[in-house]
């Protein structure tokens, strides 16, 4: 973050290309925009973009009450699923000239362009606006490859053969692009998937378009499915009465994990004198976000291990290769307020397929879930190598 004498500067400084304040956060929308628009970095500064809460055009303070809510909110926005890819930011409570103020700093972005709601931002002078498609392309352009997370990264053995292109045409690029950018766009297929960071310059797709897209997943990631179980008893040397693997791309992944949790969830009526309630053993609105989780959270790199589902008698065990990831560690893992993203840009794919709402909060749902339907507290096990997570039975 910006030193006092930097920040003391800031708060001199008329608004310009990499500083904006404001007096309170009354618009969600202008936030976002201007954190995409720094993030973009469009005049390529390599320096970060500031905003200040708290602050009036004239450079008064607006003596806004600056509390831990306000804070939090605003940082949750970096991974709420609006953004896509996420925008390194960090925000922060300072004090200058006795002003208290929320600083909100946002690192250039080495995966641009970086799209809020569907469109890219830029920074213009002291504005923020829309990028015309000269702009994106350049945006494009200066993506640094070698900067970016695993699920970014290049499959050097693929080619656009192995996307599937009708899925992309008609599933990802209208939750991907806003419909009045995509109703003027005249771009082809191959310029489409760069602008969304899904395509590399010498036409490879990357692991997230392959794991999202791709016609044969498994032929790139041989561990890229779900092995299942449904064991007659409470123990794995127990007789299997169903065993299914699960590929495709992950939204059938998702979908048909779904349909078999759905398929395999008991219903028992409890009678009381005043009324009749039936209850499952287990809510499935937990097992879609554990089983969501599982997929998403997974390391996809150096690992032939499946996602594997053990459906137990009393149990459900979901196992994710590879452990706990950034701030994520063993000892905090399955935390309120805990959250980090091996396969960022896959968590994006996830979004803009309508595979997920909002990020960060599968395991509160999943503990609200299990709770109003009487189940024992989810258990969760982590380790460097993997995670599992155990459901028990309410009946």
């Amino acid at each position: 973050m910006a030193t006092d004498p930097e920040l003391e500067q800031l708060f001199q400084e008329p608004e310009s290309l990499r500083l904006e304040r404001k007096r309170a956060v009354a618009d969600d929308g202008k936030f976002r925009r201007t954190i995409c628009a720094f993030a973009n970095d469009l005049s390529n500064t390599g320096r970060a973009g500031f905003l200040i809460v708290g602050q009036e055009d004239d450079g008064t303070c607006a003596n806004l009450p600056i509390d831990d809510a306000l804070l939090q909110k605003i940082a949750s926005w970096r991974s709420d699923g609006n953004f896509q890819p996420f925008p390194a930011m960090n925000v922060e409570l300072r004090t200058v000239r006795e002003c208290r103020i929320a600083l909100i700093e946002i690192q250039p972005s080495d995966n641009t362009p970086l799209r809020y709601d569907g469109r890219v931002w830029v920074r213009v002078g002291p504005t923020t606006r829309l990028a015309s498609a000269e702009e994106e392309r350049r945006l494009t352009e200066k993506k640094r490859w070698g900067n970016l997370p695993f699920d970014a990264q290049g499959v050097t053995a693929a080619s656009l053969a192995d996307i599937d292109m009708r899925r992309f045409q008609s599933e990802y690029l209208p939750g991907a692009v806003s419909p009045e950018v995509l109703a003027e766009n005249g771009r082809s297929a191959d310029e489409q998937m760069r602008a969304l960071n899904l395509l590399r310059p010498d036409g490879a797709p990357t692991v997230a378009a392959i794991l999202a897209l791709g016609t044969d997943p498994r032929r790139f990631f041989p561990g890229a499915y779900i092995q299942f179980l449904r064991i007659d008893g409470t123990e794995l040397t127990d007789p299997i009465l169903d065993h299914k693997e699960i590929e495709g791309p992950i939204s059938d992944q998702i979908r048909q994990i779904e349909e078999l949790a759905t398929l395999n969830i008991r219903t028992a009526a409890t009678v009381g004198p005043a009324l009749r309630r039936d209850r499952p053993d287990y809510p499935i609105a937990a097992l879609r976000q554990l089983l969501r989780n599982a997929l998403l959270h997974r390391s996809y790199e150096g690992t032939n291990a499946p996602v594997r589902v053990a459906w137990y008698g009393d149990r459900v065990e979901i196992q994710s290769p590879g452990g706990p990831y950034g701030q994520a560690t063993v000892d905090n893992f399955g935390q309120p307020n805990v959250v980090d993203y091996r396969n960022p840009t896959l968590a994006g794919a996830c979004k803009t397929l309508r595979l997920a709402e909002r990020f960060g909060v599968g395991f509160a749902v999943a503990r609200k879930a299990l709770s109003e339907n009487g189940n024992p507290p989810l258990e969760i096990f982590a380790s460097p190598q993997y995670v599992t997570v155990t459901v028990k039975s309410a009946a």
